[in-house]
C-alpha cells in the first residue's frame, strides 16, 4: 500500500537531454485509440513529491523537471500497469516520468533522486519500470525479426530475474537498438531507485506471443546492502 507510485514510461514526453516529469494535479487517459474507450484510468499526481524531486535535481544541476509538457493525457505504458493496480488499491498518488536520450548512468542517477525524495518526505514509494522488451522476435510480428531480439530478451530476463542491476549498465546501445526494445531505460531508472537496498526478487513471467517480448519481475525491499550500489561499482 504505497503512498506514491512512480511510473517510468517510454511513451510519455521524451527528450534527448532531459527527464520530463508530468506537472499538474491530476490526469486522465483511456484506450480509445486501441478500440477500447470504455477502459480508462484517472490519477491524482503527488505534487509535493514532484516539487521536491525537481528541487533536489536542480540543486545538483541534474536535467530533470516539469518543463515542456506536450501531452497531458496518460499514455498506455502508464495506464496498463495502473489498470491492474487500481483493481486492488487506489489510495496512492502518481509521479509520471519519461526517460531521455542521455546515457544509462544518468538514468540510474534519476532513480537515485526518486529514492532520495521518498526518504526526505518519508513516503512509501513503489516504482514501476514500464516498457516492452524486444519488438523483433518473429518474422510475422509487427516489427519483423532481428537476431538480437531473442538474445536481448534472454539476457534481460536473466539480469532482471536475478536482480543483477549492475549489468543493465553494460548493455551496448547498438545492441539495444537492433533488438528494438523500449523498456531498458525504464528498468535502469527503477534500478537506481533501489540503489543500495537488499531485495527479495521474483521473476513472475515472460512471453512473446505476438513478436514482442513481455516480462514481469518484482522487487521487495527487505533492508540495506552497500554491495548493491551499482553505479559506484
Amino acid at each position: 500500500k504505497p503512498d506514491t507510485i512512480a511510473v517510468i514510461s517510454p511513451h510519455t514526453d521524451i527528450y534527448a537531454d532531459y527527464f520530463h516529469v508530468s506537472p499538474g494535479k491530476a490526469a486522465f487517459g483511456d484506450f480509445r485509440k486501441f478500440g477500447a474507450g470504455h477502459a480508462a484510468v484517472k490519477v491524482k499526481y503527488d505534487t509535493e513529491f514532484v516539487w521536491n524531486l525537481c528541487r533536489t535535481a536542480e540543486a545538483i544541476d541534474f536535467p530533470l523537471g516539469v518543463l515542456g509538457e506536450k501531452e497531458d493525457k496518460l499514455d498506455h505504458a502508464t495506464m496498463i500497469p495502473l489498470y491492474f493496480v487500481n483493481q486492488y488499491y487506489r489510495e496512492y498518488r502518481l509521479v509520471r516520468i519519461g526517460f531521455s536520450g542521455l546515457p544509462l548512468p544518468d538514468h540510474y542517477r534519476a532513480g537515485q533522486l526518486l529514492q532520495q525524495t521518498a526518504e526526505q518526505l518519508n513516503r512509501k514509494l513503489a516504482v514501476i519500470g514500464s516498457g516492452d522488451l524486444s519488438h523483433c522476435l518473429k518474422k510475422e510480428g509487427p516489427y519483423g525479426y532481428q537476431k538480437e531480439g531473442p538474445l536481448y530478451d534472454k539476457r534481460i530476463m536473466d539480469v532482471m530475474g536475478g536482480g543483477n542491476f549492475g549489468e543493465l549498465l553494460e548493455f551496448p546501445e547498438h545492441f539495444c537498438e537492433k533488438a528494438g526494445e523500449c523498456g531498458h531505460r525504464s528498468f535502469v531508472v527503477m534500478a537506481g531507485a533501489l540503489d543500495g537496498l537488499k531485495l527479495k526478487t521474483e521473476k513472475l513471467s515472460y512471453e512473446g506471443p505476438f513478436g514482442v517480448g513481455y516480462g514481469i519481475c518484482t522487487y521487495r525491499v527487505t533492508g540495506t546492502d552497500e554491495g548493491r550500489r551499482f553505479l559506484e561499482r
